[in-house]
């Protein structure tokens, strides 16, 4: 089967300062106007964002020299320096990345740089090295760590190398269940290419419309359904990776003893080591039956049992979540609406597909009642899978609002999960109090193994002024609190810019240098993401 030509660019209906398609943009709701002066105190509305059209970039640094190299490349038609294209590769979609959208004068990459293949890739990456400029590989824009920011390094210029046009469903073994698939494939490119053959990948994170099976590669995503399918990085067989230095295919068989596995070296790198091409993922076939049930429980601390006990007693739900107090009161992960109590108390969503529901679904419901949890029949949880993917459209309108509005995420174990949770909040708390405002903070589950937890968080605060500066003083305060109390400094949005100061204290610094060794390796004139998950003066 070969491959099919995707689009050429970043869906067009994304919103260039904001999220998904403009379309689907709303106002806040009366209840929650109502509601956020309750929660946060009288709240500023900002300025106007500024138009598209009237945001203010420096030139180009690219030469001509540069430009007729990186034509000769991939084609000057697929070389792009007008200042739209350039704005809408000027970062991902993390609240900081929304608020300097927002902004008159913004930076953004001194070109876009659309290959169609891996060797248009590899060419891309010598034209780098030879002229001196940083690449920055873009897939769905959606990251929300500061991997996509626009950073030169030493370098005198940067390209955004947007993988779109790598696009297709390049091979399918219907027999041993994987699949292989162009980098820039989108999540429902891939699950609509998989199911004219009776497949399915399973992959849904919230960034699912958006984000692509590169992407997902390159960040260690997590989904939705991991209850069910396990992580990304569980599902990939094999890469195709273009570096500086060489090329590499990885994955040849399901198990494998030869050496350690560099597969995963590239998992969750991030653009640092190389771009990946192509990606082969274990696929099944497409669910017959889906079944919902909802559940409410006295409290966060005995629906997190509940979660314990279904993880480790194994053939669970698909998906299962649970969302704390706060949460539920206000639905807003849930159902992308505040002011809609599910229930008093937390909330948990179980959906069930695939084989074995029944027995799957007694088994579960059994440890759920166990830990003190009542069924709400399938209501939530149908509303839930209907406006799973919609969060961050309140967000937007939370912004244009003047209501500051993030997430952020980590795990442990479940001895742990109680007082990592308790630190998290509290660091939120006071670090916004400290700035002189209030703040609202939820949580939930929604990745559990046998031997721990993740846990998300959505903060609202009510920032009076400069909301960036605020945030990044709170976000260190968070991270020292995270890494303080035992847990990871990412459960899935990954690194980035924004947690690269922490990993050292995650990793080690002989872990730190481990990863710095195979960038310089493979990527010896620094040109790829410079400053992306380890600090730039840590690979020269």
């Amino acid at each position: 089967m070969g491959q099919q030509d995707g689009r050429v660019d970043v869906d067009p209906s994304m919103r260039w300062n904001g999220w998904g398609d403009p379309a689907q943009a709303k106002d806040l709701p009366l209840p929650v106007r109502a509601l956020l002066p309750i929660l946060l105190g009288r709240v500023r509305k900002p300025a106007p964002a500024v138009e598209l059209a009237h945001v203010q970039l420096d030139r180009s640094r690219l030469t001509d020299d540069d430009r007729a190299a990186f034509d000769a490349a991939v084609g000057p038609e697929n070389v792009d320096d007008t200042a739209e294209a350039r704005i809408r590769h000027a970062g991902g979609r993390s609240t900081p990345d929304l608020l300097r959208r927002r902004e008159h004068r913004q930076s953004a990459p001194d070109a876009v740089v659309r290959p169609a293949h891996h060797d248009e890739v590899h060419a891309c990456l010598e034209v780098a090295v030879a002229h001196g400029i940083a690449v920055t590989p873009f897939g769905g824009g959606t990251s929300v760590v500061g991997s996509l920011d626009p950073e030169t390094g030493v370098h005198h210029a940067v390209v955004s190398l947007d993988l779109r046009r790598l696009s297709g469903l390049i091979a399918l073994d219907e027999i041993s269940g994987d699949a292989v698939l162009a980098a820039g494939t989108t999540g429902p490119e891939v699950e609509a290419l998989l199911a004219t053959h009776g497949f399915e990948l399973g992959h849904f994170p919230q960034s699912f419309r958006y984000a692509t099976i590169g992407g997902f590669a390159a960040a260690r995503s997590s989904g939705q359904n991991s209850a069910g399918h396990g992580r990304f990085d569980t599902m990939v067989t094999g890469i195709k990776v273009a570096t500086p230095s060489g090329d590499l295919e990885l994955g040849r068989s399901p198990g494998s003893a030869a050496g350690p596995d560099l597969l995963r070296v590239f998992l969750g790198s991030e653009g640092i080591f190389g771009v990946i091409t192509e990606v082969r993922v274990r696929v099944h076939p497409i669910p017959r039956d889906r079944v919902f049930e909802s559940w409410s429980f006295p409290d966060f601390a005995r629906g997190a049992e509940g979660l314990r006990r279904v993880a480790q007693q194994g053939g669970g739900p698909t998906v299962i979540r649970l969302s704390d107090e706060a949460e539920t009161a206000v639905s807003l992960a849930q159902v992308g609406k505040i002011g809609r109590a599910l229930a008093k108390g937390a909330s948990v969503v179980t959906v069930y597909e695939g084989d074995g529901i029944a027995e799957r679904r007694e088994r579960t419901s059994a440890e759920l009642v166990a830990a003190g949890g009542v069924s709400s029949g399938e209501g939530p949880a149908e509303e839930w899978l209907k406006g799973r993917f919609d969060g961050p459209y309140l967000r937007d309108s939370l912004l244009d609002a003047g209501v500051f509005c993030e997430t952020l995420e980590t795990a442990t174990t479940w001895s742990n999960l109680q007082a990592l949770r308790a630190a998290v909040e509290s660091a939120l708390k006071g670090g916004f109090a400290a700035a002189g405002a209030k703040s609202y903070v939820m949580c939930h589950v929604s990745h559990i193994y046998p031997t721990g937890a993740s846990l998300y968080f959505t903060v609202l605060a009510g920032i009076r002024s400069e909301p960036l500066v605020v945030w990044e003083s709170v976000k260190a305060r968070v991270n020292d609190a995270i890494i303080a109390s035992g847990g990871t400094i990412s459960h899935h949005h990954a690194v980035g810019r924004d947690h690269a100061p922490w990993l050292a204290e995650e990793i080690g610094e002989t872990g730190v240098r481990i990863l710095a060794a195979i960038k310089r390796e493979l990527d010896p004139t620094g040109v790829l993401n410079p400053g992306a998950v380890i600090p730039i003066e840590r690979t020269r």
